[in-house]
């Protein structure tokens, strides 16, 4: 079985195990899984290439290790546990014996359909059971799934599908999210009219029957095509090289870039995160509540809880509908032990009050998870406090869509927990801060750009269709090094914290100062709901801090309101820090991941909102025209 860390002496034993012998500690971790023949080596690698395989000439299908390996010891056990938007409407459950038919079934409706091994798949689903279905039936026959967020335009489907030439989409008619009824095949339509030429079917998912034109020849109702089919399904043999899947992230520049993730290295870490970074035991029930349409989704709700054997809950609406409690409603309705989420909805949550928490016994929680960006302390003690009742251990986790699991966390109830730190690395993984030269910043009590010096299983193969691209944007910056774009700071204990992307750093007077580091201090103020901080030119200091400010209630004197801000980021970091502009916000401009858009506060700070780009893939756009009327320069 793959290692469980459970003290602290054992953690540090099993990070310098990796550090001292990666090889033999990751082949100890990969023994646990079913593999068709054994690899004959663990791993290659060079970063200048780049070039990493693990597990190499290792033979596997994931969807075995996933399902087909458990059916005799937990087959009637639940995998997955749907809650559906409507809180009143039936929970859908499957146990791993119905989830294997199931995958089986849609695997050979692909089959039907054209659909083997290296054939790209896009996906624009709802969080519904059937995404993770058939995603899991394109691992099965060695087809390679493209997941995208049922939220993004049309435009932007369109970018993905033609970048890596999907022969199929599997979307749904329409989408309940929230109050909200979205024309999923209407947008999926609108796409493929944009020279989408590789597209030869869509599979056509009925969520919610609604009335729907379907192109003949071409469009193909889910239920048509997988309902009669058989549930054998044998699993394709798949190289650990071979690709798993492409998931597209968004580019500070230029179009999106398909992050291309293989099939042994990233089962192997996923389960091996999942296992520790959560403390899983046997029964416990796991909810993250993130969108398959992110790696998040694709790590944690479907292959590493369904490696580990765990009941994994998959959530179809959103936190605030049809009430702020709907979380802890769900939480205590599932009797869910770990619920990972992300700092956004964190801050939502407390910010409309302690009153929707108080009706709900959440003890069953014994782990608190965080995922998406650096959670502020505000938001952390809340967490802890309101959700945890101080005996959860928060795990604030760093990672990226291009490491493909979990690289930096507290072990909870193992390693301590200090708010506003993702605290210390996963075995096998091995950080490094670095100088703008490249040079290794040694010690602790330092901050630098955080690179990592050696592979770990799950990291990013290449750019899909665009190789140089992958080796420029992560492996070109420092020899050597893979470099993940963000500042850390390393404390007196050798804990890491993440201070921003390197282009969200700011530097004033010749201070480095990170934005998140000024927005954690701001929203310390009672009246702070969130904010955001960029860097705008300054005569005297080469850049100033301009905050955007989103507060609580009406603000009657914003003087008084900007003073005591002030005050507090002065309190907490220094004066060096004091905002010197501060804008009171109805909202931030957020992508639908959540993510705030911060190029077009940049420009705005700047004094240019003459091109602002575009804003169509924004949640809401409307909130950048308020911006702009508000702007203090």
């Amino acid at each position: 079985m793959t290692l469980q860390i459970k003290t602290l002496d054992e953690y540090k034993a099993a990070w310098q195990r990796s550090v001292d012998d990666p090889e033999g500690f990751w082949a100890e971790q990969a023994a646990s899984f079913q593999w068709r023949k054994k690899w004959k080596k663990v791993l290659e690698w060079d970063f200048e290439q780049p070039d990493i395989q693990w597990f190499i000439g290792g033979k596997l299908n994931i969807t075995e290790n996933c399902l087909d390996r458990h059916l005799a010891t937990r087959g009637d056990q639940t995998a997955i546990r749907w809650e559906p938007n409507d809180p009143d409407a039936p929970v859908r459950s499957f146990t791993y014996k119905e989830l294997h038919t199931e995958v089986c079934k849609a695997a050979n409706a692909l089959k039907a359909n054209g659909i083997g091994k290296g054939d790209r798949v896009c996906f624009y689903m709802p969080m519904v059971p059937e995404l993770a279905i058939a995603v899991l039936a394109c691992a099965r026959i060695g087809a390679v799934h493209s997941v995208v967020f049922a939220g993004f335009s049309a435009t932007s489907l369109a970018d993905r599908i033609k970048d890596a030439t999907c022969k199929m989409v599997i979307c749904s008619d329409y989408n309940d999210r929230g109050p909200k009824h979205i024309p999923v095949k209407q947008i999926v339509d609108e796409a493929l009219e944009m020279g989408c030429d590789s597209v030869e079917t869509v599979i056509v998912h009925r969520n919610t029957g609604d009335a729907l034109a379907m192109v003949e020849g071409r469009d193909k109702w889910w239920h048509d095509e997988v309902n009669h089919q058989s549930a054998d399904c044998p699993a394709e043999e798949m190289d650990a090289e071979d690709m798993l899947f492409i998931l597209y992230t968004s580019g500070s520049t230029g179009k999106p870039k398909g992050v291309v993730h293989t099939c042994g290295g990233y089962m192997v870490y996923t389960c091996f995160t999942f296992r520790n970074a959560f403390q899983y035991s046997d029964g416990d029930v796991f909810w993250c509540t993130a969108d398959i349409g992110w790696i998040t989704g694709h790590s944690y709700i479907i292959y590493g809880p369904l490696l580990a054997g765990a009941t994994s809950v998959m959530f179809e609406g959103v936190p605030t509908y049809p009430a702020p409690d709907r979380f802890w409603q769900v939480c205590e309705k599932h009797k869910v032990n770990i619920f990972y989420t992300a700092p956004t909805a964190i801050r939502a949550l407390m910010a409309a009050g302690d009153q929707w928490t108080e009706p709900y016994d959440l003890k069953d929680i014994k782990v608190l998870g965080s995922v998406g960006e650096p959670i502020n302390a505000e938001a952390w003690h809340w967490y802890d406090e309101k959700i945890g009742k101080k005996r959860a251990p928060i795990v604030d986790t760093w990672w990226q869509t291009e490491t493909g699991g979990i690289l930096i966390t507290p072990l909870p109830g193992i390693t301590d927990q200090k708010p506003t730190f993702a605290s210390y690395p996963m075995p096998g993984v091995q950080p490094v801060l670095v100088d703008q030269f490249g040079t290794e910043i040694v010690g602790n009590d330092v901050e630098g750009m955080l690179c990592i010096k050696f592979p770990w299983p799950s990291i990013l193969r290449t750019t899909y269709g665009d190789h140089e691209r992958c080796r420029q944007t992560y492996f070109s910056t420092f020899k050597n090094r893979y470099f993940t774009g963000d500042g850390a700071r390393r404390d007196e204990d050798g804990r890491y914290r993440i201070i921003g992307r390197v282009d969200d750093v700011i530097n004033v007077s010749g201070h480095r100062i990170g934005t998140a580091e000024v927005e954690n201090a701001i929203n310390e103020h009672p009246d702070v709901v969130e904010s955001a901080v960029v860097g705008y030119p300054h005569d005297i200091k080469g850049q100033g801090i301009y905050a955007y400010v989103i507060t609580s209630h009406a603000v009657g004197n914003v003087d008084t309101i900007t003073k005591e801000i002030r005050d507090v980021v002065t309190r907490i970091i220094g004066p060096i820090a004091k905002p010197d502009i501060i804008q009171i916000v109805p909202g931030l401009p957020k992508t639908r991941s959540g993510k705030i858009m911060r190029r077009i506060l940049r420009k705005v700070a700047e004094g240019d909102t003459s091109n602002l780009g575009d804003t169509s893939t924004l949640l809401n756009p409307e909130v950048v025209e308020d911006i702009k009327t508000g702007a203090l320069r």
